[in-house]
């Protein structure tokens, strides 16, 4: 059982008993019943999203972060399942339609102890980088899409970091999945 503290349309802050008794404050999702994720991958590539998000740059973590395209299921689109999310932010962030999509993993907490919410990861396996619909800034979030070869990803990442980057920790999750079970 919980308490809401705070509400928005998108983030609530909510109260609830710990095994101590004492009150255990955590961030919740109102308007969503999952997470997706999704690291597109054509030929020898993989699509990385740059982004600026707000929160690490006012606690002057970084001005930037490196992700992949993401989204809440549900928040937009009632009824909406893990696929629908995935198909429909692949299209709004990258522009792209996958052929094939291998869902790698689910129920993935980033931050337990904080947030309530949970990601699924999914890998898109897309032929045709061509994108068929301009995408989405997301309110000026996106500010950049680079492809790199899968090969250069290591060293990229690192090269990212050492400019001051954020590595998000879906993003390296969603590596994880796709080099699962393969020598790296």
């Amino acid at each position: 059982m919980s308490e809401i503290l705070y509400d928005t349309k998108f983030l609530q802050l909510k109260s609830t008993p710990s095994k101590s008794g004492k009150p255990w404050v955590y961030a919740h999702r109102p308007n969503a019943s999952d997470v997706v994720v999704i690291l597109p991958v054509a030929d020898d590539e993989i699509l990385f999203l740059i982004e600026e998000r707000p929160p690490m740059k006012a606690e002057g973590r970084g001005q930037y972060s490196i992700a992949i395209p993401a989204g809440l299921v549900g928040d937009e689109r009632q009824g909406e399942s893990s696929i629908d999310a995935i198909k429909a932010e692949l299209l709004e962030e990258a522009g792209l339609v996958a052929d094939k999509i291998k869902i790698k993993s689910k129920n993935i907490a980033s931050s337990p102890g904080c947030v309530s919410e949970t990601v699924t990861i999914a890998i898109a396996y897309v032929k045709d980088k061509q994108t068929v619909q301009t995408p989405v800034s997301d309110g000026g979030i996106i500010v950049d899409r680079i492809w790199v070869k899968i090969a250069d990803v290591h060293k990229w990442l690192r090269e990212m970091e050492n400019k001051g980057y954020i590595l998000t920790g879906q993003t390296l999750a969603a590596l994880f999945c796709l080099y699962e079970g393969e020598k790296i």
